[in-house]
């Protein structure tokens, strides 16, 4: 299966000049949706990790089910004031805009391996604030593992040049 073909493009979406890479038409396609979990669960094998972590919002929808497949801990990185608890934030810049987001301060222990996983990955910048996240709480990021990387924004090449290893299921161009 061709993991591609269930991806819609939507030109100037967000802002005018982005080529937003649309999930909903691949999460939406019960056969798809489940060859990406087990496509994400396999790649997770090469690694050891304690819990899995996921960046709001679309992130939430693949780590879930793969928390659940592997019976790991899942962790949601979210948006300024959605944790209710003593949380630890992070601000980064995104390609078309900033943003901050937090962890609540109990849920990772100190040396946690912390697998993370989101949709997708361009500029990198919301990987690293999650990796920042995951590094104040005093875990370890375990690896990166990605649905979609827009190969030429550069963020996997960012992560991986601060040693992070890094995974994704598909590419596209960002522009």
């Amino acid at each position: 299966m061709n993991l591609k073909d269930f991806i819609r493009s939507i030109p100037d979406y967000p802002k005018k000049g982005i080529l937003f890479r649309d999930i909903t038409t691949l999460i939406k396609d019960e056969k798809a949706f489940s060859e990406t979990i087990n496509q994400i669960v396999e790649k997770s094998k090469k690694f050891q990790f304690d819990k899995i972590a996921a960046i709001e919002s679309r992130g939430f929808v693949f780590a879930s089910a793969v928390s659940y497949i592997l019976n790991k801990p899942f962790i949601m990185l979210r948006k300024k004031n959605k944790l209710p608890a003593d949380v630890h934030s992070v601000d980064f810049e995104l390609e078309y805009g900033t943003a901050t987001i937090e962890v609540h301060k109990d849920s990772i222990n100190k040396n946690d391996k912390v697998l993370i996983i989101d949709d997708l990955i361009a500029t990198g910048g919301t990987a690293e604030a999650a990796s920042k996240l995951i590094e104040i709480s005093e875990g370890k990021v375990a690896a990166f593992i990605f649905v979609i990387n827009l190969f030429d924004l550069g963020g996997c090449d960012k992560l991986i040049k601060k040693n992070y290893s890094v995974e994704n299921l598909i590419e596209f161009p960002g522009h």
